[in-house]
């Protein structure tokens, strides 16, 4: 079977779970060929230790100033243009009429790739007068200028003609996957909701692909917390966000099938209108084997943390969480092991110097990547996560499979993965956090009976094989011959 892999800054060009759950898809089901459609900032190398049955990797550079490769065009008449420019028109009425059915926003991007497929669609989105339209469009669809205080829901506020036309240049590189020809598979699958089921759309509409969505996170949730970090206007993050809900929505519309990754999740889905008949969560897991137990502890009390240096981490709450953990353990140790994604540069200065303004510099240490990420987990008493949001981490349940104690926010599926197996407390809290800690840090025999538990909790429910025996049971009743010609 050929699948059609669709992934947005993940897969295979960056580190995370995400790219860790694709590369054990791909090698766990070798009976299977793959695409890869990697959504990206810009050009990037194409890794050269790919596994053998991906057959082709397609990156889609959305903020690349080189345009995307181009294959023949034929050409658009004025007709063709006229009826692209309707489907401008319905887009936009789709994210600025509260409530419009997904079917509105998909009729518009539908006659927006047609119009792709045979000539320049940025040249269209970016032309005169169309940051003049959107202007005015949103202008009258936004709440009054008392409203402007930050985006929540679907409210739009107020425009500047430069948010305008700063929204004008964000659609036309958030569609670049229109005009990339449609993937020919026997089925597509999105690694996450958002602008790579652009893609399945396509594949959809030219040759009628089924399409499955898995969602790690809650994509539409992330982006609201994500924007909370940026320095665009509120107005803008309001358009962003309609933008997100919209096309989040109609991506659920689309799927023939969605495979969260838990229950959290799931709710989440049936809350922005995803049919719960096609709803089916899946469980992430991981291989025993590689994550022995390890009966040996640090000589000193010490807390391991495995992740990205991200936002969404929380590493404020953690940092603030230890300072209140040396308070009563004086001798504790905290040590972070992860690398910082391009981008988040500012995020990582501001953890450490976090550090140094609770007085844990020295004691709290960011240690990068870790070759063999089992010793970051067997360096720690216990493992912590923090997080503001996730999916199913794995950073958890390969701790658990390790055998260490555990203390994790309860947020995405944390509790799910965690059952009465380790200690979950309220995200943002650095108190609860740090009671935990020193609750598992003082006592040698609460943490042994936790680890013996998190592991066992792994062995029966999330391991590698019985999460990759689901998909490969799902792929053949999903997929059906798709009208790809020759």
């Amino acid at each position: 079977m050929h699948v059609a892999l669709l992934c947005e800054g993940t897969y295979p060009h960056a580190g995370g779970g995400v790219s860790v759950w694709c590369d054990q898809l791909i090698r766990g089901l070798p009976e299977h060929r793959f695409q890869v459609y990697a959504l990206t900032a810009q050009h990037e190398v194409t890794p050269g230790d790919l596994p053998e049955n991906v057959q082709r990797l397609e990156s889609v550079p959305l903020w690349s100033l080189q345009p995307l490769p181009r294959r023949a065009r034929t050409g658009a008449g004025h007709a063709d243009r006229r009826d692209a420019l309707d489907g401008f028109a319905q887009l936009m009425y789709a994210l600025f009429t509260p409530g419009s059915d997904p079917e509105v926003m998909l009729g518009g991007l539908r006659r927006l790739h047609t119009y792709a497929q045979a000539t320049d669609l940025e040249a269209l989105l970016t032309g005169r007068g169309r940051a003049e339209q959107i202007y005015d469009l949103w202008s009258r669809a936004a709440q009054p200028t008392r409203s402007q205080q930050r985006p929540e829901g679907d409210l739009l506020l107020q425009p500047t003609l430069a948010d305008a036309v700063q929204a004008t240049l964000w659609l036309s590189r958030f569609l670049r996957p229109l005009s990339v020809r449609p993937p020919a598979a026997d089925l597509t699958h999105a690694t996450g909701n958002g602008l790579s089921t652009l893609l399945a759309f396509t594949a959809k509409w030219a040759y009628g692909t089924p399409f499955v969505l898995t969602e790690h996170g809650i994509y539409l949730r992330e982006r609201y917390l994500e924007l909370r970090f940026t320095s665009h206007s509120p107005a803008f993050k309001s358009f962003l966000l309609r933008f997100y809900g919209c096309l989040t929505r109609a991506a659920y519309r689309m799927a023939d099938l969605i495979t969260p990754g838990s229950r959290y999740n799931e709710r989440w889905e049936v809350r922005e209108g995803a049919d719960p008949a096609r709803i089916m969560a899946v469980y992430n897991g991981v291989n025993p084997a590689a994550f022995p137990p390890s009966a040996a502890e640090p000589a000193q009390p010490t807390i391991s943390w495995v992740g990205r240096i991200d936002p969404l981490k929380d590493l404020e709450t953690l940092i603030r969480a230890f300072a209140l953990v040396r308070e009563q353990l004086p001798g504790a140790q905290l040590r972070m092991f992860g690398s910082v994604p391009r981008g988040n540069e500012d995020y990582a200065r501001f953890c450490h110097s976090l550090t140094q303004e609770v007085g844990v510099q020295g004691s709290a240490t960011f240690e990068g990547h870790v070759p063999a990420v089992v010793d970051a987990y067997h360096a720690g008493h216990m493992v912590a996560l923090t997080s503001i949001s996730e999916g199913f981490p794995y950073t958890l349940i390969e701790a658990m499979a390790t055998g260490r104690a555990t203390v994790s926010t309860d947020v995405g599926g944390v509790s799910e993965a965690v059952g009465e197996a380790g200690l979950v407390v309220p995200s943002r809290d650095p108190h609860a956090v740090a009671r935990a800690c020193v609750q598992l840090l003082s006592s040698a025999p609460l943490r042994e009976r936790l680890g013996r538990a998190a592991r066992q909790r792994v062995l029966s429910q999330f391991t590698l094989d019985s999460f990759l025996d689901v998909y490969r049971g799902l792929y053949p009743q999903v997929a059906r011959p798709a009208r790809v010609p020759a």
